[in-house]
């Protein structure tokens, strides 16, 4: 397959720049892929399309704030840094910007007063550094609250001083719990208290995994041939509650409704042939396109998502790839918000 074939036209005034005052009040294209009726409808009305003995999971990876500026020394150029995952008490694998600019043995400084400093001490085969820090544990936590931003995608603007706050809570799910991740899973970002109120009270059963979101969703597609494109590892976490909720799911005759492409890849990385999942820890690789099998996925709740993109390509597997370029060419016709702030669609 080519990287062309998942390609769309999107106006970028469709691009939403901003969450809209409640979570909730997003737009819901509901695609019911065995006959491709398509349903618009808000996303308040979630829980009419759920049935008793389903299952929700969500991600509840928590946001950090990873980006950084720092000042290069000796030199003293403007860094850009963006944490991506620990891999050490003090070590984080991070992006760098500009790239070429950030060598090792470089020294940060973090802050003013040096607050904060750290030395680059490698280089990752994806292109980005490894940075030590000279704080450890709690204490570094503490400085890169107090310095950091929330790493908003590149196609959002960047927001004014006034907005940052409201932008960096709005850029969390409610449910968010784990720190980990260098962006949010914004299928859960239109739930609120309430709405996940009135889904239990259909009697729709919600599970929570995590996976902390890393390296590829800032990183596109470059190969021609899809299947050449090589995924970053991602870590993941299911805990017995979700393996026993999937199952009982299962025996119930409940569907696994993913809530983001994140849950669907950590549930089908845990896959077992009989379509329960296995608790545990680990990392994955897993790229899905069209021709994958699903094992455990039963319906998707997700965004809309980048021309070209992985993302794009894991819906496609799901739906098909006609028709959901065709869904997407009525949400475009039909002035739907895009990525990460926009609308949701509902796959069935």
């Amino acid at each position: 397959m080519l990287l062309k074939d998942f390609d769309y036209v999107l106006p970028e005034e469709l691009i939403a720049q901003y969450p809209l005052d409640r979570r909730d009040r997003s737009r819901l294209l509901v695609l019911e892929r065995e006959n491709n009726r398509l349903h618009h409808v808000g996303f308040a009305g979630l829980p009419a399309w759920l049935n008793p003995d389903d299952l929700l999971v969500f991600n509840d990876t928590r946001v950090i704030p990873a980006r950084l500026w720092a000042k290069r020394l000796p030199g003293g150029g403007k860094t850009e840094i963006l944490l991506l995952h620990p891999t050490g008490e003090n070590e984080w694998e991070a992006l760098v910007r500009p790239g070429r600019k950030v060598r090792i043995g470089q020294r940060l400084v973090f802050g003013g007063e040096e607050k904060l400093t750290a030395e680059i001490v490698g280089r990752t085969a994806a292109g980005g550094r490894v940075l030590r820090f000279d704080r450890h544990g709690d204490e570094l936590r503490a400085y890169i609250d107090e310095l950091g931003e929330v790493p908003l995608p590149p196609y959002i603007k960047e927001p004014v001083r006034e907005e940052r706050a409201r932008m960096r809570e709005r850029y969390q799910t409610v449910y968010a719990r784990f720190e980990g991740s260098a962006a949010a899973p914004t299928a859960g970002l239109h739930f609120t208290p309430e709405l996940l109120a009135a889904v239990r009270a259909r009697g729709v059963r919600t599970a929570f995994l995590t996976l902390h979101i890393g390296l590829d969703t800032f990183r596109p597609v470059k190969t021609e041939q899809i299947e050449e494109h090589k995924m970053h590892s991602e870590e993941f976490r299911i805990n017995r509650e979700v393996a026993k909720a999937v199952a009982e799911t299962r025996r119930a005759g409940g569907r696994v409704i993913a809530v983001g492409t994140t849950v669907t890849r950590a549930l089908e990385s845990a896959a077992r042939e009989n379509g329960e999942v296995t608790a545990g820890t680990g990392r994955t690789e897993l790229f899905i396109y069209p021709g994958y099998r699903f094992q455990v996925v039963d319906a998707l709740l997700t965004n809309f998502h980048l021309p070209r993109s992985t993302l794009l390509m894991m819906v496609c597997a799901f739906a098909g790839r006609e028709q959901v370029l065709a869904a997407y060419e009525e949400a475009v016709r039909r002035r739907y918000r895009f990525f990460s702030f926009g609308d949701a669609m509902l796959i069935v």
